[in-house]
């Protein structure tokens, strides 16, 4: 994500013996930058977004408390960050405080390559694990061997994200058609549209779009042990499973039936939300990310969301993490900019903007369709139903996922052929791993 994201979508004191084992590769921490005279801070979402108003307001809230500091706010696309952030953390252009994909082939790798402050005292100190429901600090803490799920904390999520189906509720209504409750209604509902020569899904397949798709897929044929050997490694893994080739093969049917177009092979997400925005497709199946930008920027047709019809299970997690690189200058002016995010206001703001806050006031979200979105990413973590995104497990798997993933659209690539190509540098992982 995605966000993937579009998107995306999202997050001065400390105490001496927390930084003691970082002294040797940052230099001097006596006081963590607190009397640094500026902030250099980057994140991806755009400014319409729930998360970019929401970042907006902190970083003026930052400033009335530090009439002295200077922000130096640099908004980087998803995929810039997503590309170099190993490079730019190892050198000396290294911001102070930036957002990062969460899981283990992002922020876990970073943190295994020493990149990323450890933020566990902070954590406590500032009480960021009382706001954190246990599933949601998942993907903020890493092992030794970058792989989420325990160990010390080297992110702070301050929001929730889910994957769903986003519908045009006026081409709905003009074919007669209700919310599919079940795969195989949605399948009719799928059908209704391409056997009336308009293409249902929109679809971006260059990027993360599509195999979330997939993913999404193979989750309605899974359980959580699944999920858990797949993601965190706990148990043998086999991608021709019946999880996973039920997956692709639905997928590639999909593109057959003519649910899916052969073109959006080369479609970035961005292009893909502008055409469901327009009115071109009835159906996009994306993350909440969306949900904010699309409550501003649709004016021309109803909309509205539900879940994957059927599902227990969902991509989701926490949102982006707040990272501080081993290399900022003002990491206690950070860890002050990510308490704010995390404050009643800004995370009350989040909420009626259209995002999923983790710690808002419930009495204070009047937005419906804030409420609505909220009470949905409920329902899945009542049935502990976050099962995290398919890209996530290995370092470099984003770029692997995606482009096998393409291949199922453009037909260049048979089912077959996905799983022995997304499998090998997941095995791979997992050997030089030990797992």
């Amino acid at each position: 994500m995605s966000r993937t994201t579009t998107l995306t979508r999202s997050l001065l004191a400390v105490a001496l013996a927390a930084t003691t084992a970082l002294a040797a590769c940052s230099g001097s921490d006596d006081d963590e930058g607190s009397d640094a005279k500026s902030l250099t801070l980057w994140h991806y979402e755009g400014p319409t977004s729930a998360m970019g108003v929401a970042w907006n307001r902190a970083i003026e809230i930052f400033k009335e408390k530090h009439p002295g500091v200077e922000v130096k706010f640099e908004e980087k696309s998803f995929e810039q960050i997503q590309q170099s952030a190993g490079m730019i953390l190892n050198s000396d252009n290294a911001p102070d405080l930036m957002e990062y994909n969460k899981g283990n082939a992002t922020s876990g790798l970073l943190s295994k390559q020493g990149l990323l402050t450890d933020l566990s005292s902070e954590a406590t100190k500032r009480g960021w694990d009382k706001k954190l429901s246990t599933s949601l600090q998942t993907t903020a803490k890493y092992d030794a061997d970058g792989v989420m799920g325990s160990g010390k904390w080297f992110g702070v999520p301050n929001y929730g994200e889910y994957v769903m189906v986003y519908y045009n509720k006026d081409l709905f209504a003009q074919k007669n058609i209700a919310i599919p409750k079940t795969q195989q209604e949605f399948e009719t509902v799928l059908d209704t549209f391409a056997k009336g020569g308009q293409v249902p899904l929109s679809v971006g397949g260059a990027e993360y779009p599509a195999m979330q798709i997939l993913y999404e897929l193979a989750l309605s044929k899974a359980n959580r042990s699944w999920v858990d050997s797949f993601q965190l490694y706990k148990g043998k893994f086999d991608f021709k499973g019946p999880e996973m080739t039920y997956g692709a093969t639905t997928f590639s049917d999909w593109v057959k039936k003519g649910y899916i177009s052969k073109d959006a092979a080369g479609i970035k997400a961005e292009d893909m939300g502008v055409a469901f925005t327009q009115g071109k497709f009835p159906i996009l199946i994306s993350g909440s990310w969306w949900y904010g930008r699309f409550t501003k920027e649709i004016k021309g047709f109803q909309w509205g969301s539900f879940l994957f019809p059927g599902n227990k299970l969902h991509l989701g997690s926490s949102g982006n993490l707040w990272v501080v690189p081993t290399k900022s200058k003002a990491k206690g002016l950070a860890y002050d900019f990510i308490d704010i995010t995390m404050s009643p206001e800004i995370q009350n703001l989040l909420g009626n903007s259209g995002g999923v806050p983790v710690a808002a006031e419930p009495d204070k979200i009047t937005d419906a369709k804030s409420k609505e979105l909220i009470e949905n990413f409920n329902l899945v973590l009542k049935d502990d139903g976050l099962a995290f995104y398919p890209d996530w497990p290995a370092p470099g798997y984003y770029a692997v996922m995606a482009a096998a993933t393409q291949g199922l659209i453009t037909g260049s690539k048979t089912v077959a052929q996905w799983q022995d190509e997304v499998a090998k540098p997941y095995d791979q992982n997992r050997k030089d791993l030990g797992k």
